[in-house]
């Protein structure tokens, strides 16, 4: 164990240096010439002429080859100097450091509102477990699953156009105090923590079913109290998810970054990647490692902290819900209605023209309405649906299972996850272009190469609490083995919560894919995926809103289907539960039930073991 222990540092640091090698080496893996692209980055009007290019080959020494330019940076960078900008010439560290502060800045007000908001999606249930009122009560409805869903660029063009330009109420472009922060945190923060929230409350049914609820109030403790730590109980299991967040939040807000014109790291580390400004672009790289191996560490540090003593001491309860959720027909009702529209969508052709019809509002002819070249936006829709749902279903799929596989090895994927995690989408998508080419799989290979990420850190949190658990313990005690202890007791208790995990970031792996390939790294224009929509009719949001809430709803649809659907379907002839009926309470398996469960080479036979029984 303390072996595998010390090959953690060394299994981070070969992780960071081969992401930084890629990084380094992503002009000549996309097989393109260096001096071309930084040339029309300095002056799109130059004409790439044989000596310009050798001008800049030999200012930047690119005729040294690939890996000679690699080991100067590093060796500058042992040093404290990062170099200097291929395009202005300007010192790379105050550059990016100044981005990093912005950024972090931006992330803390995001991270504010993203807990206001998770605390008020899971108030409800809160209120009703510190009342022990929560047997047979749904959880948190879907209109938070609407809000986890909505794509921060189009929160954040909506909150541009409307409060900042036709209201008036909050700066809507630059960076010059705290009153230019308000609308940019609303966009990154409303979605994530609707998603925390929402995972959050799937978690809070359990803790109030622990046995020490009960207890609790027969001794007259107040609800409040109550509520607060059975929300500590859970915050644990949620704290790696945080601390992807706060990356996320740092590196990823690169369209809200470029909506208000914030000079953020995001949007930096994206201007460089597209100009191949390598020494901006590996500073912000690293930059981005050292803060998601930070958040992790601290996240880590957060969750020994409330609840360590209990973790070494094997003395936690099963977070398993008192019952499972209950079904509903609300995915039917959701799923049918997202039916309709792509079968209405699919009987209209979304590349016809008609220029005398462009940005008309809803009507007869076009219930969505039509774009800015006249196509019917309820045709594009439709078609749209059939290869972006796909796909999104296959990447939710994989990233699911390599998330639940990594999550079970966790001293193997702690440091893959934060250096992962520091990765943004569009950096990971250039990354596989380069290596792969542009084409219909690259968006898919590239969400999938950071989508497991969330869904591993959920899988390690839920399996090192529910390892610490009395039960598991007097399983182990009674001779069960690794392999039943994982197909009856770990699986069983931590597959659920992180399936319901991966089916809310559905939606968001959907844009994810269409988003990457507006960038030119999939799917191409007048293809009619949901994504190029959105991205497509932005910036005609304030003169023809429809355009762009019609593919935002049927995105919102989507994922109110997929949230609802992971609490179990019911249909409308089938038996109905009484709605509250009172559950039998989840208690951990009794020794003799394990004994009975148990396969027979594993039970003690024992006669000591019998009696003590």
């Amino acid at each position: 164990m303390t072996v595998v222990r010390g090959l953690v540092p060394l299994w981070r640091a070969v992780l960071v240096g081969a992401l930084l090698c890629g990084v380094g080496l992503l002009p000549w893996l996309s097989r393109t010439d260096p001096a071309l692209t930084v040339l029309k980055a300095r002056s799109a009007e130059r004409d790439p002429t044989p000596e310009a290019l050798e001008a800049v080959r030999s200012q930047l020494g690119l005729d040294a080859g690939p890996l000679q330019l690699l080991g100067s940076w590093l060796g500058g960078l042992l040093r404290g100097d990062a170099g200097r900008s291929w395009i202005s010439g300007a010192e790379v560290t105050p550059a990016v450091l100044q981005a990093l502060g912005v950024s972090l800045l931006l992330m803390a007000g995001a991270l504010a509102v993203a807990v206001v908001t998770a605390g008020a999606v899971c108030a409800r249930t809160l209120r009703l477990g510190a009342r022990r009122e929560l047997a047979g009560r749904p959880s948190a409805g879907t209109g938070s699953a609407f809000l986890s869903t909505l794509p921060d660029f189009l929160t954040a063009s909506v909150l541009a156009a409307v409060v900042g330009v036709q209201l008036g109420w909050l700066p809507a472009l630059g960076w010059y105090g705290p009153q230019w922060m308000v609308l940019p945190a609303l966009s990154l923060g409303l979605p994530a923590g609707a998603l925390l929230g929402r995972l959050l409350d799937d978690m809070l049914p359990g803790a109030f079913a622990e046995p020490w609820v009960p207890a609790a109030a027969a001794r007259g403790v107040r609800g409040r109290s109550i509520a607060r730590q059975a929300l500590r109980r859970c915050v644990p299991g949620l704290l790696p998810n945080v601390g992807l967040f706060v990356v996320g939040l740092t590196g990823g807000a690169v369209a809200v970054e470029q909506i208000f014109d914030i000079p953020g790291l995001g949007r930096l580390s994206l201007q460089a990647a597209v100009a191949q400004d390598l020494p901006v672009l590996q500073a912000g790289t690293l930059a981005l490692v050292l803060l998601a191996a930070a958040a992790g560490g601290l996240a880590r540090l957060a969750a020994r902290l409330l609840v360590g003593p209990a973790l070494r001491d094997g003395a936690l309860s099963s977070l398993h819900r008192p019952t499972p959720p209950r079904p509903t027909t609300l995915p039917l009702l959701y799923g049918a209605l997202l039916f309709a529209v792509i079968a209405l969508g699919l009987t209209r052709d979304p590349l016809e023209l008609d220029t005398t019809a462009r940005l008309q509002s809803p009507s007869w002819a076009h219930p969505f309405g039509t774009d800015a070249l006249g196509r019917d936006v309820l045709a594009r829709v439709g078609h749209g649906a059939l290869d972006t749902l796909a796909l999104a279903i296959a990447v939710s799929a994989a990233a699911l299972v390599v998330g639940v596989v990594l999550g079970l090895l966790p001293r193997l994927s702690g440091p893959l996850l934060d250096t992962v995690n520091a990765v943004p989408p569009v950096l990971a998508g250039l990354l596989v272009a380069s290596v792969g080419g542009s084409g219909r799989w690259t968006p898919a290979l590239a969400v999938t190469a950071v989508a497991w990420a969330p869904l591993a850190a959920h899988t390690s949190a839920l399996l090192r609490q529910e390892r610490a658990t009395t039960h598991l313990t007097a399983t182990r005690g009674l001779g069960a083995g690794p392999s039943y202890l994982l197909g009856h007791e770990l699986l069983p208790a931590v597959l659920p919560p992180v399936v319901r995990h991966a089916l809310l970031r559905l939606p968001g792996v959907a844009l994810a894919l269409a988003a990457l390939g507006f960038l030119g790294l999939g799917a191409q224009p007048p293809s009619p995926e949901w994504g190029l929509l959105l991205a497509e009719n932005q910036p005609y949001a304030e003169r023809a809103p429809w355009a762009v809430l019609a593919p935002a709803a049927v995105l919102a649809l989507l994922g109110a289907v997929a949230v609802t659907a992971g609490g179990g379907v019911r249909w409308p002839w089938g038996p109905r539960r009484r709605r509250f009926a009172k559950p039998i309470a989840a208690q951990p398996p009794t020794t003799l039930a394990v004994l009975r469960s148990a396969p027979a080479a594993q039970q003690p036979a024992t006669t000591a073991t019998k009696e003590s029984l």
